[in-house]
């Protein structure tokens, strides 16, 4: 004996007890304080209440440990327990092989074997027929193996379940709010409470007991060069369980629906290349004839000079690239994009919730019932009408003020972001001033070198993004941690609504903090500005900060630059974090001598907000990528390429740098999917109204079709009908530039000096302004039109998996209807055994 002992203690990495046999199914790990009575007192409490659940524990001392610090108890749970919590939990568990064949063959299938893992890795289990576990009809089930009948990932759930509810007081005190290991985390009693992975990453375990599918993940899933391959979600549910399994399969789904974007995209795109020269309205604001000699009203009142129209030649060639009709067709285009990703996602998650056994699956039992924390912080107590037991409720009174303190502090956040944004502008109008007076056209500047390639707009544009970009990180990172406060604050009862409170608080500031710039460049800006001699000014007119203006060939290149910035900064800065983060904690060499638990005990805690950060992570960019998309065709091409990588690094982490996480259960992707329909939705309004007010296409369109002066439709003499002239000597004195006074010209439609209605508007401004209006109402028609006809022509859940349902259902109830039938019979033929006749009885008696 002492010999197979010793033999088991030299194979530290192994996942089971001492006697080789009870796995271990979670580890619990503390440092014995000098100073630590009362941590000692909790956990002997705690691990005295948990022998009493039925749990078995095995220390490991300290001076075993690598660090000759840390104790690890080690918590094993019997079939007895494990059977008990199965049906409380109401868990599924096979009671016979399913015969539904998997589907027919498809044509040409050999084209998509070189994207395919192998059929062990897909599939690692046989498909089963399941029934929630009854502990009295344990024969009703396939038990082969008591110890292998329940999956590491069913195993660690149970245990965490107990752990989360056990009390650490003693029996003679009623301290309700003392119970659960999460408290005993935050105090400080126990170190890290986690499950083991099944072996190392980078080899398979030696104990055939053991399945290795962590060696598995990382072989077939987790390194960059399986990116054109599949992913194996069967077995990613087995391992992490049903809630990580899902986010994996929306966020293949998600990158798989890009490519067609994305090629779309592309196409738009070479459009706008391909077409660059018979582009005649960059040709003349380029021409040294119309452009050179097209004097404009200066920007800025004062200190900003008059400047050429032919200065913006390059601005206007790069907004051509984005700016022209094919760009109308691609916003159409991803219109009905995001409708057919959201339908065909649902008939793709609905064909894993039969797959997965979540089809009744219950909200109630989601993510282990009700939260440890609102049973300890809500003292009240309540009959619950349904189950007619007492159960804890918090208070309207209360509800009330928790909810009036959450919402203001998130208007107030909203508020913040408004007014640096506000800031941002400010600084864009004062700075503008400076980079115009150093940019001017002077053989003695030596910025003069770059002066025809950076514009003042463009400098400030630049930069000014760039500040902003600042500012959204720094917001982020504080209002994160003021986020997970207030909605701590509110005690949501579940852990399903915890979550659900906390992604409308986030995503609502995450929506104002990344976008709110890109609602006031696309929206705003240039919008408001006023003519010369009549200025809009932003603080009034004392301010002397006038409202910003579009180039002459519009708002959208800014859209485009801000967009990038911003879009690519996030992906770009997330990604690098990322990488810096999972470097530093992968340091550590590999070592031969260091125990399962210690491996574990090092790698990052996945918390249970983990998930919450990814999901956030990627509805942003599904903003950029739909609501600003008709200024930056090549967005959905950049996503497609962040998120190839994305897949692997988030699957690199979870296998090699996370602790392995407690399996949870999720049928859906919860509340992102109504944020992803509202965004979808909203993507459709924007757009409209980025082609119609910030794109400079209806007024070409419009001047093509119903000004030009000329009998064959051209666009030769647009840029100058697009400008109108105004006498700069009827400008205030205080506004007049340096220069002295010159005719110059600005952009809009309206009369010129001397005519009777003099710097109205023409009747051609209220043409144009009825064509975008038209644009929208029509655009936006006929977008929705067919978004409801896809989606009422597509059915949420596929006709062959509704089938499925219907068969497994049928059949559960045949067999358990047999079941209950023979077990009948086996008992009235016992009790016919063992109690004798009445007449057998009167013989014996004469």
């Amino acid at each position: 004996m002492y010999h197979f002992t010793d033999r088991l203690q030299q194979n530290k990495d192994t996942v089971f007890f001492r006697d080789g046999v009870r796995r271990i199914d979670f580890i619990l790990s503390y440092l014995d304080d000098k100073d630590g009575e009362k941590k000692q007192e909790r956990r002997r409490e705690f691990e005295a209440n948990l022998k009493k659940a039925g749990l078995e524990l095995e220390t490991e001392d300290k001076s075993d440990s690598d660090d000759l610090k840390t104790y690890f108890l080690k918590i094993h749970a019997p079939w007895e327990v494990l059977a008990t919590y199965a049906d409380v939990l109401k868990i599924k568990v096979p009671f016979k092989e399913s015969d539904i064949p998997h589907g027919q063959d498809v044509p040409l299938e050999w084209l998509s074997r070189p994207f395919r893992l192998p059929g062990k890795v897909m599939r690692p289990q046989p498909d089963y027929f399941t029934s929630p576990f009854d502990k009295d009809k344990i024969d009703f089930f396939l038990i082969k193996n008591q110890d292998t009948f329940f999956p590491p990932s069913t195993r660690n759930r149970i245990v965490y379940y107990i752990l989360s509810r056990c009390p650490y007081h003693k029996e003679d005190r009623k301290e309700t709010d003392k119970k659960g290991i999460k408290r005993l985390l935050n105090n400080g009693t126990y170190t890290s409470a986690f499950p083991l992975h099944d072996c190392r990453y980078w080899e398979r375990n030696t104990n055939e007991q053991c399945e290795s599918e962590r060696y598995h993940l990382y072989k077939n899933w987790a390194r960059f060069l399986c990116f054109y391959k599949e992913q194996p979600l069967n077995l990613i549910r087995k391992y992490y369980g049903e809630k990580i399994g899902i986010y994996f399969a929306w966020l293949g789904f998600y990158t798989e629906m890009l490519f067609f974007a994305a090629v779309m995209g592309v196409i738009c795109f070479t459009y706008g290349v391909l077409s660059y020269d018979d582009n005649l309205t960059s040709k003349e604001i380029c021409d040294p004839s119309i452009g050179g000699r097209t004097v404009m009203c200066p920007l800025c009142d004062k200190k900003c000079s008059y400047w050429k129209l032919n200065s913006t030649c390059l601005s206007s060639w790069q907004s051509h690239l984005f700016d022209n009709e094919g760009t109308v067709f691609f916003a159409m285009f991803m219109g009905i994009w995001v409708t057919l990703f959201l339908e065909f996602w649902k008939r793709r998650q609905a064909q894993l919730e039969y797959e997965w056994d979540l089809v009744d699956f219950e909200e109630e039992q989601q993510q282990l019932q009700i939260r440890p924390e609102f049973e300890t912080k809500c003292t009240d107590q309540r009959l619950n009408r349904i189950t007619q037991e007492m159960e804890p409720y918090l208070p309207l009174p209360k509800k009330c003020g928790r909810f009036c303190l959450s919402g203001v502090t998130v208007l107030f956040w909203m508020l913040l972001i408004v007014a640096c944004i506000t800031g941002v502008i400010v600084y864009r109008l004062a700075v503008y001033a400076a980079f115009a007076s150093i940019m001017k056209d002077s053989p003695t500047k030596k910025i003069h070198l770059v002066g025809s390639l950076i514009t003042p707009q463009l400098a400030t544009s630049v930069t000014a993004s760039f500040i902003n970009f600042v500012i959204i990180m720094i917001l982020n990172f504080f209002y994160e941690r003021v986020a997970i406060w207030i909605t701590d604050m509110e005690i949501p009862k579940t852990h399903l609504e915890y979550e659900n409170k906390l992604t409308m608080k986030m995503f609502l500031f995450q929506f104002v903090n990344y976008y709110s710039s890109c609602f006031y460049v696309a929206f705003f800006k240039g919008k408001f500005v006023g003519y010369p001699g009549n200025y809009t000014y932003m603080f009034g007119k004392y301010s002397r900060l006038r409202n910003e203006e579009c180039d002459p060939g519009g708002c959208l290149i800014e859209l485009t630059t801000q967009l990038v910035i911003v879009m690519t900064g996030k992906q770009v800065c997330g990604n690098i974090q990322e990488a810096l983060l999972n470097w530093w904690c992968s340091r550590k060499a590999r070592k031969d001598q260091y125990s399962r638990w210690e491996q574990d005990h090092d790698l990052q805690n996945f918390s249970q907000l983990g998930l919450f950060y990814e999901y956030l992570e990627m509805v942003i960019q599904f903003g950029f990528i739909t609501l600003f998309v008709a200024s930056f065709p090549l967005a959905p091409l950049l996503a497609l390429c962040n998120n190839i990588l994305e897949v692997r690094v988030d699957s690199w982490k979870f296998t090699t740098q996370f602790r392995r996480p407690v399996a949870a259960k999720a049928h859906n992707i919860g509340a992102w999917q109504e944020i992803l329909n509202v965004v979808a939705i909203l993507s459709v309004v924007t757009n409209a109204f980025i082609m119609a007010f910030t794109s400079d296409m209806i007024p070409r369109l419009v001047y093509l079709y119903a000004y030009h002066p000329g009998s064959e439709a051209t666009m030769s003499g647009y840029i100058n009908n697009s400008l109108s002239v105004y006498d700069i000597s009827q400008i205030p004195l205080l506004s007049t530039p340096e220069e002295g006074a010159i005719p110059a010209w600005y952009r809009d439609y309206r009369y010129p000096p001397g005519h009777q209605r003099q710097y109205s508007h023409t009747m051609q401004f209220w043409h144009i302004l009825a064509a975008k209006l038209a644009f929208i109402i029509i655009m936006e028609h006929v977008v929705f039109v067919v978004k409801f006809f896809v989606a009422w022509l597509i059915p949420d859940v596929p006709s062959e998996v509704k089938a499925r349902i219907k068969r497994e259902r049928y059949l559960i109830q045949e067999y358990l209807h047999n079941y209950e039938v023979e077990k009948l019979k086996i008992q009235l033929s016992q009790s016919f055994i063992i109690e004798p006749k009445p007449e057998l009885l009167e013989k014996k008696v004469i």
